[in-house]
């Protein structure tokens, strides 16, 4: 009986059926894909820059969106035509200067929403009730308050990440250098020194493996970028280890003219669905990938050309982070997989890449010696390499420089991109108060009649009088990004728009080898690699601090 019943599960006939249908569904989506994003729709709600957007894990029926006029709201999915905000969260107060504050992080599932933003409070809200399709509008009615706080953090939070499987755990980093547990569920709760890792440089990311539920990635303003072990991070003394280091990525930039190395600021990191390829946005360079159990990166995003693939050329401008924290995101919607990746830019652009499979990118990155590094003459496409060291082995991972799709509709710098896990949608944000919905399609399951999107790019005018005078008027404002005036007056916002064009034409050009220099030729810069090995490695240093 029992042979009989497991034969009876093997069909080949029903196998052969099921991998078609789902190599046909593949190769259908793939097509919509190559079309690329061409409409879109702005979603228009919020008050000022939006700095975060995160659609809920697993269903993807939320849309939270996160920004300087400290709200979260909640656009839902569900619905048939999103036009609007369904909920709103108040977020945090806060009341000092400067054109980047409110909400800087996001992290949102079916039951629950965290929070965090530069006035050190993390904020929980409960999104497990709001169960009706359309239930209610901005207003009275809309807005509700968090239902927990955490205000263990001493400066901006500038990640957190929940665990895989309980929404109780999660872990917040933050430009204090702390790392801490959080643990809600009773009678779980570790003391505060337990819970809590002191870092001493600015923790910039942080994100839980989606599978292994004591694995989780940091990176911080040094560059650094590690994989660690919770059960050797937090806990008692006795229990730690390194760190809870087990796994550090080599992120150092070489450029064979130059004789000493780059270490770019690693300013946000994120696994894909499974946690097989990890994602880190480095500050003056791009997006680069990782496979989870090499340390060794094996590709990088570029914009070297556009999606048909003809060359970009001067004046013309293509991907650069210079300016702005960004945020990328994994994303296949319909698909089984996570082959594409997402991420905004300082030319107005959001711009999505094709990962190709592990083993081909493995197979298409070079490894040269410090030998051959130095002694041959190498073209052009390997200008610059990663390197643990100045005599260490030369990696030059394999350049992803025709984008799938460049995203535009937007008017100045774009800071986050977040995929639909299930339907063809894209929703980027940034400098700007409107969130776009980008689609292939102009028509799906929770949007309809979307309008093409504009093909032309905003140019980045040359600084003049006028210029000055509006940058100076924002700057001396009482608050540079915040507009409590009418939505459809867009004053307010070319104000804003005014001042981070300021900040690209300074610094938007800026070299990562003369800003970002780590080199072993002076003694400024031994003490600074020595101070850099204490942070990762000596665990007593940790240790003690708690």
């Amino acid at each position: 009986m029992h042979m009989r019943r497991t034969l009876n599960k093997f069909c080949p006939t029903e196998s052969l059926t099921s991998r078609s249908i789902h190599l046909a569904r593949k190769d259908a989506l793939r097509k919509f894909y190559e079309c690329g994003f061409s409409y879109s729709r702005k979603l228009t709600a919020h008050k000022s820059c939006v700095n975060y957007l995160a659609f809920s894990r697993h269903d993807g029926r939320w849309l939270a969106s996160a920004g300087d006029d400290c709200r979260v709201l909640l656009w839902d999915f569900s619905q048939e035509d999103v036009f609007c905000p369904g909920h709103a969260f108040a977020g945090p107060m806060v009341s000092f200067f400067g054109p980047s504050f409110g909400h800087r992080c996001l992290w949102l599932d079916r039951e629950i929403c965290f929070s965090g933003g530069a006035d050190d409070v993390i904020l929980k809200y409960d999104v497990s009730t709001l169960r009706e399709v359309g239930s209610s509008s901005i207003g009275e009615r809309g807005w509700s308050s968090s239902v927990e706080r955490y205000g263990d953090h001493d400066d901006s939070v500038r990640a957190l990440t929940c665990h895989p499987y309980e929404d109780e755990i999660f872990i917040s980093a933050s430009e204090d250098g702390k790392l801490i547990l959080h643990d809600s569920r009773a009678g779980g709760r570790m003391s505060a020194a337990q819970g809590t890792l002191q870092h001493t440089a600015a923790f910039t990311g942080v994100q839980h493996h989606p599978v292994m539920e004591h694995v989780f990635a940091t990176c911080d303003v040094h560059g650094h970028v590690c994989l660690r072990d919770t059960r050797m991070t937090f806990g008692p003394l006795s229990r730690r280890s390194n760190g809870g280091i087990v796994r550090v990525y080599n992120t150092k930039l070489s450029r064979k003219s130059a004789g000493y190395l780059s270490n770019p600021e690693s300013s946000s990191l994120t696994f894909d669905r499974d946690g097989s390829k990890l994602a880190v946005t480095f500050l003056h360079y791009f997006p680069t990938i990782y496979a989870m159990s090499d340390p060794h990166p094996l590709a990088i995003c570029t914009g070297r050309n556009t999606p048909d693939g003809t060359p970009i050329s001067p004046p013309q401008r293509s991907y650069t982070n210079s300016c702005t924290m960004k945020s990328g995101a994994f994303g296949g919607p319909g698909m089984d997989e996570d082959d594409m990746y997402g991420a905004g830019s300082d030319d107005f652009r959001a711009y999505v890449w094709r990962i190709p499979p592990l083993m081909t990118l493995q197979g298409l990155r070079q490894e040269i010696t410090p030998h051959d590094w130095y002694a041959r003459e190498w073209p052009d496409t390997v200008v610059l390499a990663f390197a643990e060291g100045k005599w260490e082995s030369r990696y030059v991972p394999y350049e992803i420089s025709m984008p799938l799709a460049r995203l535009d509709g937007h008017k100045s710098i774009v800071n986050s991109v977040a995929i639909h896990p299930s339907l063809l949608h894209i929703a980027t944000s940034g400098v700007e108060r409107q969130i776009i919905l980008h689609s292939p399609t102009p028509s799906s399951p929770a949007v309809q009649n979307l309008l093409p999107t504009p093909p032309t790019v905003r140019v980045l005018q040359p600084q003049d009088l006028a210029a000055q005078r509006i940058f100076l008027r924002v700057l001396l404002g009482p608050h540079p990004t915040l507009h409590e005036d009418d939505e459809g007056d867009d004053e307010g916002e070319n104000e804003t728009i005014s001042l981070f064009d300021h900040i690209l034409r300074a610094e938007g050009e800026a070299d990562v080898f003369t800003i970002r220099r780590w080199g072993e030729d002076s003694a400024e810069d031994a003490e600074n690699e020595d101070e850099t090995i204490i942070d990762v490695f000596d665990t007593s240093l940790s240790d003690s601090s708690l």
